[in-house]
């Protein structure tokens, strides 16, 4: 180790989640949305008409197929994955929609992220900060490849299963039983 690795290494703090939460709390980022990843925040990029559009055709389909079940759909719910990350995807299938503070990664079900702009981001640092935790299954719709990357099976090295669906066509969840979702192509 150089003497500039150490300095550099000493003079880093990896924030925890309780940290970043006390910060946010203070106004210490503003107005602007954050997620931790690994201590470290980050900004995140503005969200656009197709985006928008898309979430919310999402989370009306998923209510639709998850009536009459003891899940719930969440929009823009912050997950605590670990002591020091906090990632805020579009979407979340729950099975605890009430309480306080921010969603515990035992009651996700399903994560959904909408990438126009964030699509490396959302199938990189994403999906293995998802599987690398046990997130059970994870869905990256891509809005401008007009797919659904759906992944599930985590493993500390990532997903182990992955198909991708057209968007339009129905997609069903591995690990939701009975989850069916139709999608839009508009």
């Amino acid at each position: 180790m150089t003497a500039q690795d150490y300095l550099d290494a000493r003079s880093k703090h990896r924030l925890t989640v309780d940290e970043f939460l006390l910060l946010d709390r203070e106004g210490a980022f503003g107005d602007r949305r954050t997620e931790l990843f690994d201590g470290e925040v980050y900004y995140m990029s503005p969200k656009h008409r197709p985006h928008a559009r898309t979430v919310t055709q999402f989370v009306i389909a998923l209510a639709k197929a998850l009536e009459g079940s003891k899940l719930s759909v969440l929009t823009d719910i912050s997950v605590r994955l670990s002591d020091h990350d906090v990632p805020e995807p579009d979407i979340a299938v729950t099975d605890a929609p009430q309480g306080d503070g921010i969603l515990p990664l035992d009651a996700v079900k399903l994560l959904i992220e909408v990438a126009d702009s964030t699509l490396p981001q959302d199938m990189g640092l994403k999906a293995a900060l998802y599987a690398g935790a046990g997130v059970p299954e994870y869905w990256v719709v891509d809005v401008n490849g007009r797919a659904i990357h759906q992944m599930w099976a985590p493993r500390p090295e990532g997903y182990a299963e992955r198909r991708e669906v057209t968007l339009g066509a129905q997609v069903e969840a591995a690990t939701v039983a009975g989850l069916a979702v139709e999608t839009s192509d508009d």
